[in-house]
């Protein structure tokens, strides 16, 4: 639907894809949805929970962790309720804010996921392959200003990128897609987006292209050191300490690849380009706190033990 390209979209209110939901589905949809949400919401809780209020967790490698949640928390809020909320009132439509806001909080959601598990595969190589420095190198200062650069940079690259956008004037409001995304918002646009597009693929290779050049290197380094050292306990810790973490980054380049790719062919069915763009936003926050819980584990005893405390509190009560 074309409007008129008036430069005050922020005043624009813009229609996204239908659902196509059936009346039957609509409620059990809505408490699928809500479930997952809860789910998610209290799965990353009590990692962030777990860590903060256990001491022998305040080590770099879960002080890093601790970030990973509150990103998941933060895609999944940015996403669920206003999600819920058109599934029930079959209301599809939102202002430019709040979509501008939604899709600025999926993205660094994105792109601050594979930051912060770059910096833990920095932190694995340090203490891994070179241990006697690991005190020196990964101190309580640094592993500030690690997190700090870390959210600034991906706030900033972010910012840029939906800056941008704001520039140019919408001949189109009709979001194609169940979330709004910068894709999305590009196509709105009605002039030459060339910039957008070229700024996007910068971000795409520094973060995600980035981030893979970096794991890839510290991961031959830590199984170069294993090979080499004569101490078996070597081994069993980097086999520990990043089997989670390599499932995790692999899972989340695998994921956005796939849902990059969809947005860059137009041949790709809009039906699954829809569902693997809900995907990339919604297994990682369920998944994420799962395979760190259940597989590290100084993590999983630890939330086992708060999880009792919990319950025998309650029962007292």
């Amino acid at each position: 639907m074309k409007i008129n390209d008036t430069p005050g979209h922020w005043n624009m209110e813009l229609t996204m894809e239908s659902l196509d939901i059936p009346p039957d589905y609509i409620y059990p949809a809505f408490v699928f949805g809500t479930l997952t949400y809860v789910m998610i919401l209290f799965c990353n809780i009590l990692v962030v929970t777990t860590i903060v209020f256990t001491k022998s967790l305040h080590s770099p490698m879960f002080i890093l962790l601790l970030n990973l949640p509150v990103l998941d928390i933060m895609g999944a809020t940015a996403l669920f309720p206003q999600l819920l909320h058109s599934i029930v009132s079959k209301d599809r439509s939102i202002s430019y804010p709040g979509c501008f806001l939604q899709a600025l909080l999926i993205h660094i959601y994105g792109s601050g996921n594979f930051l912060f598990l770059t910096a833990m595969a920095y932190d694995r190589y340090i203490a891994i392959c070179l241990p006697l420095r690991y005190h020196s190198l990964m101190t309580s200062n640094i592993l500030i200003r690690i997190i700090v650069v870390v959210w600034l940079f991906d706030i900033f690259i972010m910012a840029v990128l939906f800056g941008i956008s704001t520039r140019f004037k919408f001949c189109m409001n009709n979001i194609v897609d169940v979330f709004c995304n910068n894709p999305s918002l590009v196509k709105l646009i009605c002039e030459d987006s060339s910039v957008n597009n070229y700024y996007g693929l910068f971000t795409i290779i520094l973060i995600q292209g980035g981030s893979l050049i970096l794991v890839i290197y510290t991961y031959i380094q830590i199984l170069l050191t294993c090979v080499t050292t004569k101490q078996s306990d070597a081994r069993g810790k980097a086999l520990q300490t990043c089997g989670t973490h390599l499932i995790v980054f692999i899972f989340l380049q695998i994921n956005c690849c796939i849902v990059l790719m969809s947005h860059r062919f137009e041949s790709v069915s809009p039906y699954l380009r829809r569902a693997l763009g809900v995907s990339g936003i919604v297994y990682p926050p369920v998944l994420n706190p799962l395979i760190y819980g259940f597989k590290t584990q100084e993590l999983r005893r630890n939330i086992i033990r708060i999880l009792r405390r919990s319950c025998f509190a309650h029962v007292k009560h």
